[in-house]
């Protein structure tokens, strides 16, 4: 299924009750609503999943109901956001054969930064002992991994599959899309960029912006393929307008917010992240609005 692995993936958000359980009915209806707004996969678990604060147990049954809630109709990527690789090995294995794809996962990412070579082998010895298909999730700004040091992860461990960048700018992404293979999967997170990322030959993107706005995701990502470059730019300053409205340090609940105003109540983020305030529901509401 890694071959249907393309396109608009939206990292589901995480629905929890005001006493900071997970609702898994909830859950189903969002997964619901995302299919039914056209996009090509979902991702579970991370950073607007608030996966940095799920346990293993509750990590693994995000996974088994986006599974059986999809039935098969997009394929499902799990999310792992840990700091050794005892751990995320145990998380890998807590969600092999449950169904999704690929794993996505962080680098380790506390204070101490791994060195390259360390760093590499956090990835092989992983995908050796879980046997799962690895996209290496490029997100945390001082665990940075260069374009260069992706590339030869790539090449050199067998299980990883692909990168989800998200560090930095534009340019790391294009030098990132020049020196990969192309069967490496390269999935664009530049929320505020996902139209250029398109055109420099993104395999798709798995970015909070989708899971806010899924069908003009959609269109956007249908008008690059079909060529319509004015209604693709007209999308992106729309998109890049809700952007600027959920990005800020509750970035998972402003999404929850917008997805809230269209109808797929998201309920609470996870304490101590905090609500959207006033002046960011008001953004994001006219934001939406400008999406009609």
């Amino acid at each position: 299924m890694l071959d249907r692995l393309y396109g608009i993936v939206p990292p589901a958000t995480t629905p929890f009750t005001a006493d900071g359980d997970i609702d898994l009915e909830a859950f189903k209806r969002q997964i619901e609503w995302l299919i039914a707004s056209g996009v090509h996969g979902i991702a579970v678990g991370g950073s607007t999943g608030e996966g940095h604060t799920l346990d293993v147990d509750e990590c693994r049954s995000l996974v088994a109901t986006a599974v059986e809630t999809s039935a098969g109709r997009v394929p499902i990527v799990a999310g792992i956001i840990v700091d050794s690789t005892r751990d995320a090995i145990r998380r890998g294995r807590h969600v092999a054969g449950l169904g999704a794809v690929a794993l996505q996962v962080t680098p380790v990412h506390y204070l101490f930064r791994p060195d390259d070579n360390a760093m590499l082998e956090h990835f092989r010895v992983m995908g050796e002992e879980t046997g799962q298909p690895i996209l290496i999730y490029n997100v945390v700004p001082w665990s940075y991994l260069s374009p260069a040091l992706l590339c030869r992860i790539m090449t050199e461990v067998p299980h990883v599959v692909g990168v989800k960048q998200s560090a930095g700018d534009l340019k790391l992404f294009a030098d990132l899309m020049i020196m990969a293979r192309p069967e490496n999967l390269i999935f664009s997170a530049v929320d505020a960029l996902m139209y250029p990322a398109y055109m420099l030959g993104a395999r798709g993107s798995i970015a909070a912006i989708l899971t806010a706005a899924p069908r003009a995701s959609v269109a956007l990502w249908n008008a690059v393929k079909t060529g319509d470059h004015h209604r693709a730019r007209t999308l992106h300053e729309k998109l890049l307008a809700l952007w600027n409205a959920l990005n800020g340090s509750n970035l998972p609940a402003c999404t929850k917010h917008a997805q809230t105003l269209q109808d797929c109540p998201a309920l609470y983020p996870r304490a101590p992240m905090h609500l959207p305030s006033e002046a960011q529901q008001n953004a994001i509401q006219t934001a939406l609005k400008g999406l009609e």
